[in-house]
Formats: C-alpha cells, sequence, structure tokens
C-alpha cells in the first residue's frame, strides 16, 4: 500500500474476504445491475476489464433504441416532432447530463459526429497558423488518430509535418511526462506554438495530465488550447471551463458505454463558443433555429457549442448514449472517481504481490495522475497472457510491444472482479 495512490488511512488485504467486504460495502454496488455483463460458457460472468477500449452495454440501451424504432415504425416522418422524445431536439436531452459529466455549463456541449470528425472540425477554428506561430504540440505516443489528424492539418495549412509537430517525450529511462517539464517546453517555445493538444488520459501509459495548470501555460504565451477527451469523459473528474480550455472533444463507447461507433461530444468554452472572428466549417444543422427551416441561404449559428453542428444527429445512436448518461447523471462524477481510485489501487496493490520482475505498471502511483487504466509492462509473451486471461474468463486488451491495459471501470466492476482478475494472473503465472 505505501506505493499507492490512495488515501493513506487505508489499507487492503489480499484475501477473497477483504474484495467480498468492499463490494457488500459499496455504495454503487447496485449499478452493476444496470449493465449486460457478458457470461462464460459457464454461466459464470465474465471479469470484464476492458471499458476503456469498449464500454458494456447498459440493461436499458435496448428498451431506448426500441422506442425509436416503434415511433419511426408508426409515425414516419412525424415522428420529428411527434415521437415520445421528438427526434428534431432530441440531442438536448443530454445536453444538462453531458455539461454536469465534463464539468461544463450547458451552452459549451454538445454531442454530434465521432471524435476525429470533431477534432478537425474544432482545428479549423483553433488552429490559425502564422509564418511566426504554426507548430502543434502534442504528447509523443499520442493515440495514432490524433497524430494523424495534426499532420494532416500542418500539411493543409501548407506546412511540413515534421517540423510544425512537436512531440513531448519523458526523460530519459522514465516512461511518463512530468507537469513541470510540460510547462517548462510552453514557456520556451510557445511564441512558436498555434496549439497545445493533448490527451487527457494517455491511452498507452494511462497518465492524467493536469489540464488546469498546462491551459494556464497555453493562455500565458498566447497558445490555443484544446483537449482529447476519449480516456477522460466518464472516467475522470473534469472541470472542462473553470480549468479554461478553448475546447474538447471526446468519444462514448469506452467508458461511456454507448456501444461499438457511438456518437462522441464537444466542449467550446463559452468565451469562444460566440466568437465572430473564429472560422468555422458548417451545416444546416449548426444554424439559429429560430430560422433553420426558412432554409435562408446565410449561414447564422446557433449560439454556444451547438453551432458547429454539421447534421442532424443518428436518433438511435443518441438513445444508447441517453440510456447510458442517465445512469452516469444518477451515480455523479464525483462517486464514480471516489470508487475507481480504490479499485485501482487495489489493482495496484494486488499486482505488488506477484512475483517480483513478471510485470511493470508505468501509470502513474499517484491517483491524481490516473484514472481507471493501469498499464503493465509484462516481461514474459504479453500477448500469449491475454489470449489465456481471456481463456480463462478474464478479459483487458494488448498493446504492442508489450503493454496490456486493464481499466475496472467503477459502475459495473467490482472488487471481486479485481481479485478474481490477478488471481487469474497468478495461477497463469505460477
Amino acid at each position: 500500500m505505501t506505493q499507492s495512490g490512495v488515501e493513506k488511512i487505508f489499507s487492503y488485504e489480499s484475501g477473497e474476504a477483504f474484495a467480498q467486504l468492499m463490494d457488500k460495502k459499496d455504495p454503487l454496488a447496485a449499478f452493476r445491475d444496470a449493465f449486460l455483463v457478458p457470461e462464460a460458457k459457464n454461466g459464470e460472468q465474465v471479469v470484464y476489464m476492458a471499458g476503456n477500449s469498449l464500454g458494456l452495454q447498459p440493461q436499458a440501451t435496448r428498451d431506448y433504441i426500441d422506442q425509436e424504432l416503434t415511433d419511426w415504425a408508426d409515425l414516419g416522418v412525424e415522428g420529428h416532432l411527434n415521437a415520445k422524445f421528438p427526434w428534431l431536439p432530441y440531442h438536448e436531452n443530454l445536453t444538462a447530463m453531458t455539461a454536469r459529466l465534463v464539468g461544463a455549463k450547458p451552452e459549451e456541449v454538445v454531442v454530434m459526429n465521432s471524435l476525429t470528425t470533431n477534432l478537425h472540425l474544432m482545428m479549423v477554428s483553433f488552429y490559425n497558423p502564422t509564418k511566426e506561430r504554426y507548430k502543434i504540440l502534442i504528447e509523443g505516443g499520442a493515440f495514432p488518430s490524433d497524430q494523424y489528424a495534426v499532420a494532416s492539418q500542418a500539411t493543409f495549412h501548407g506546412f511540413d509535418p515534421a517540423d510544425a509537430i512537436l512531440e513531448l517525450t519523458p526523460r530519459s529511462g522514465e516512461e511518463i511526462l512530468r507537469t513541470e517539464d510540460i510547462l517548462a517546453y510552453i514557456e520556451e517555445h510557445g511564441e512558436s506554438i498555434a496549439l497545445v493538444l493533448l490527451g487527457s488520459c494517455n491511452y498507452l501509459t494511462g497518465q492524467a495530465f493536469e489540464l488546469e495548470k498546462i491551459a494556464a501555460a497555453a493562455r500565458k504565451k498566447g497558445c490555443r488550447f484544446g483537449v482529447n477527451l476519449a480516456h477522460g469523459a466518464g472516467n475522470l473528474e473534469l472541470k472542462l471551463h473553470d480549468w479554461g480550455l478553448d475546447f474538447a472533444v471526446w468519444c462514448s463507447y469506452k467508458y461511456l458505454n454507448a456501444g461499438p461507433g457511438a456518437i462522441a461530444g464537444c466542449f467550446v468554452h463559452e468565451r469562444q463558443a460566440n466568437n465572430p472572428q473564429l472560422k468555422r466549417f458548417t451545416g444546416w444543422w449548426g444554424h439559429d433555429k429560430k430560422t433553420r427551416f426558412l432554409m435562408g441561404p446565410e449561414f447564422v449559428p446557433i449560439p454556444g457549442a451547438e453551432g458547429w453542428q454539421l447534421s442532424n444527429p443518428p436518433i438511435f445512436q443518441l438513445a444508447a448514449l441517453r440510456a447510458s448518461m442517465e445512469i452516469f447523471d444518477k451515480a455523479g462524477m464525483p462517486a464514480i472517481r471516489h470508487k475507481g481510485d480504490l479499485l485501482t489501487g487495489y489493482l495496484e496493490f494486488l499486482l505488488d504481490r506477484l512475483p517480483e520482475n513478471s510485470c511493470q505498471i508505468i501509470t502513474p502511483r499517484n491517483k491524481q495522475e490516473r484514472g481507471c487504466q493501469l498499464s503493465i509492462r509484462v516481461s514474459k509473451k504479453p500477448k500469449e497472457l491475454v489470449e489465456n486471461l481471456k481463456a480463462n474468463n478474464a478479459i483487458c486488451d494488448f498493446r504492442e510491444p508489450d503493454i496490456i491495459r486493464v481499466a475496472p471501470c467503477p459502475l459495473y466492476n467490482s472488487f471481486h472482479d479485481v481479485y478474481r482478475f490477478v488471481n487469474v494472473i497468478g495461477a497463469l503465472w505460477a
């Protein structure tokens, strides 16, 4: 326990009875029943630790989608106004919940498109390079889609990505970035940086960045600051408005449990959302709602983040996301994050008791610098380990060359899940 980020007054125990006791005392335990946990052939529930890749399906999802199928069958086009949840304003059912989830004002958020589409839309508005200030700063080892997106934006503006893209890398011999190094880099090079773009939580290492400090440093040097919340939304407790980010984008199929390829989300800070000087790509659905159906030739944006919408959203995907978001809203992110800290700390504690040198946790030990995920470097046949875990009804994922990612999600994972997971690893390595 001395290495864990969990409160010092709390101590873990290694026996199964401890896990069972923690589950009995868990105030969020009942939320597990709100999800469909896969079952193995023997009827036992699978230990599912891959919610950082694809979250489990809420029990209500089928009913929510079925409602829209029924209204489509019964009403046809009239469902836009007369469905049980009218389709025309359907995305607005998610606005207040989304704002609470990410710590924003309702007018600063919108559910739309896919993550990388939203990232490109945001860079149209917030990456405005000049001859002197044209560089984009990202973390080294950013998710490939982010790397492709920033490189293509630099190229689109006539810059060589090899020159325009700057990458933050850890110190020699270290796995994660130090906040002081990020701040120092921005201070030294900020005059040439047009945009700082980070993942709130790095997909590979699981490191959560100190966004408030980085946002302040970027503003001081005149850089725009955007964040990819793919591994942050539904995982970390966020305060996007207070932290002063310019924009953020996220997907909803990982921690937010909206299903494969689910609709994504976007945040634009209020100081930017109604700035007429910002360039943007426009579409009909972002036009002022009061005059949208007059079909006029001039685009008038909806105030706030909604003004970046392009097309009417997919209703079935919105329904799936609503089924999950209602669970998050009921539980609340402070309680979700508190349990997440305990679960991940417990996973860390049990992994530390495995045979020495069998694995190395590369995710920060400090709970303030991580969410649910622990990334584990495995010294011997990591890909084979993941397959063997799967054969023993324990699911996580593998990333080249030697990392397995394990993410106990607070709404549906239990302490006993964590105990079983590490117990399987121990048996495989015995």
